[in-house]
């Protein structure tokens, strides 16, 4: 039986990662951390309402539950807010990591970390997990500070990165662009989308299986996790049109200097994922595939 805390387990990973630990109670101990209510829709795990910005409640609580495994979820994913609120960023995304760091070198703990595609430029994509990161934005400064936080330290750590997440859980507080596009085009309104910026989008039951694959094997290292095909983004609301049967004529394209974002984005990541078909034995799907298994879901 391993335990495992999972910190930010109200957020889309956090509760995706919880139902699928679940399915298999005689292996997994679940004790989700996170801020406020359980909003998991589910009361057959240990909840913990705790801020795990702060040090000494993050750490009271690690002790008392004594897990084997962490998988941090929790973070300042909002790229434009990044760039607004560099101290609210710098708490969240390396701070904690730190106390997760420091509690896991002296308990022997494996620490899984999420990480981004946005720790690279976009001028060299799709990217290996050896590749050197120049971050453009403060957020993917953030996030490869984190990087660091683990690839220094002397713990077995799993940096999972990745693109673009999406999918549902039981109550959402943050949309994300399969929803968005989804709603929008449902709600018959016409939609502007960046036709110069390329990803791989990622499934979170995708990256949660990812998590458990890197829980099981005891994985160290950084492995990328997103679909296996690099499309542009206007692209990507054309497939979830399709899928959805909506009208793609809604779907104007734009270029991303007209959108004038705060935070500068990389304009073509993508993933290598060699090493993940490789060390996890685990082969990603197309954007299309997964959207597929997605509708299902959804009826």
């Amino acid at each position: 039986m391993k335990k495992i805390v999972i910190t930010g387990s109200n957020g889309l990973l956090g509760q995706t990662l919880v139902n699928l630990l679940l399915e298999d109670k005689n292996n997994y101990e679940v004790i989700g951390f996170s801020r406020g209510t359980n909003r998991s829709g589910r009361d057959d795990f240990e909840y913990v309402s705790v801020d795990v910005t702060n040090k000494t409640l993050l750490l009271k609580e690690l002790t008392k539950y004594n897990p084997d495994i962490i998988v941090n979820t929790a973070a300042m994913t909002n790229v434009d807010a990044c760039e607004e609120n560099k101290a609210a960023c710098d708490l969240l995304n390396i701070d904690v990591v730190k106390y997760l760091k420091e509690y896991s070198e002296v308990n022997n703990i494996h620490l899984v970390h999420i990480s981004t595609d946005f720790i690279f430029d976009g001028k060299n994509g799709p990217y290996k997990e050896t590749d050197e990161p120049n971050p453009l934005s403060y957020y993917g400064l953030s996030k490869l500070k984190s990087e660091e936080v683990l690839t220094t330290s002397k713990i077995d750590y799993t940096i999972l990165r990745t693109i673009l997440v999406y999918g549902k859980v039981y109550d959402m507080t943050r949309n994300n662009i399969v929803l968005w596009v989804k709603k929008s085009l449902e709600d018959k309104k016409e939609i502007t989308i960046v036709n110069d910026q390329y990803r791989m989008p990622t499934y979170v039951e995708d990256l949660a299986m990812a998590c458990k694959i890197s829980i099981d094997k005891r994985s160290t290292g950084i492995f990328n996790i997103s679909s296996n095909k690099l499309l542009s983004i206007y692209e990507i609301a054309q497939q979830i049109a399709e899928v959805f049967e909506l009208d793609k004529n809604l779907i104007k394209p734009i270029s991303t200097k007209i959108l004038n974002q705060k935070a500068q984005r990389p304009s073509k990541t993508g993933f290598d994922l060699t090493k993940t078909n490789k060390e996890l034995n685990f082969f990603p799907k197309s954007f299309k595939e997964d959207l597929q298994k997605f509708k299902q879901k959804l009826i």
